[in-house]
């Protein structure tokens, strides 16, 4: 039975313990999942992780679950000084693509990565993919038709089109790519593409417009003065519209 106690959330960034990732040497047993903390989902919710594993039985998922965990493994090289890298994402897609069998590949992208997106087409097209992509702006439709007036980048008196994730994920659907690739969508956006697509989906990269689209800065700075503000306690994040009920 669940182990679900009021109040309690699932924590595993806060535990030190962890007993499902015990990098222990060939022969031990694994850790009792009496040694795990009263949060951790283990304990609470052992019925999802049961679920989980039957997943993992049904077809198509085993091998895809398999090729995923060859690939991490061909991530890294042992050496006498420890682990060393090995494949760049662009690599990894590339390589994970290829171990699929997979032939047409579909990129949905942010405008404003034109040039990136054409580069990674051609990359892409090198390895022998075919490539269907959709930017975010296709659709033509004016941002007054989801109620934006004032907040428009260039002013309101400007044309402005709107961002159209639904409509990205509904053509690549359309062209029954066996692979999704996400480049830089907006906040949002990126949400709602995910929620469309229903192809297998995977990002190859996301928007941070400020650091060169490498969000994990803001997390290492955060740690410094230059990004204290983040670490600075408020009662609730403030924001600028409300979502509808």
């Amino acid at each position: 039975m669940s182990d679900v106690r009021e109040n309690m959330l699932s924590e595993c960034a806060k535990c030190r313990i962890r007993i499902c990732d015990p990098r222990m040497k060939t022969g031990k047993p694994l850790p009792s999942i009496d040694k795990a903390p009263p949060y951790c989902p283990m304990r609470r919710m052992p019925e999802i992780f049961n679920q989980a594993s039957d997943e993992y039985q049904q077809s198509g998922v085993y091998e895809f679950a398999r090729l995923s965990s060859v690939q991490e493994y061909e991530c890294y090289e042992p050496t006498s000084e420890g682990f060393r890298t090995l494949n760049t994402r662009l690599d990894e897609l590339i390589q994970f693509s290829q171990k699929c069998h997979y032939q047409k590949l579909g990129i949905a992208f942010c405008t404003g990565l034109d040039a990136e997106a054409a580069i990674l087409t051609e990359v892409l097209e090198d390895k022998g993919f075919s490539v269907a992509s959709v930017r975010c702006k296709a659709g033509q439709r004016e941002k007054e038709d989801i109620g934006i007036v004032e907040e428009k980048i260039a002013g309101p008196d400007r044309v402005e089109t709107m961002c159209n994730p639904i409509a990205q994920a509904l053509v690549l659907n359309a062209e029954k790519v066996d692979l999704a690739v996400m480049l830089g969508l907006c906040t949002g956006h990126d949400t709602l593409f995910i929620r469309y697509c229903r192809v297998p989906l995977t990002v190859f990269a996301v928007k941070d417009r400020v650091l060169g689209h490498n969000p994990m800065a803001a997390l290492y700075l955060s740690q410094s003065d230059y990004y204290s503000r983040f670490r600075i306690k408020t009662n609730k994040t403030p924001v600028r519209g409300k979502m509808s009920p």
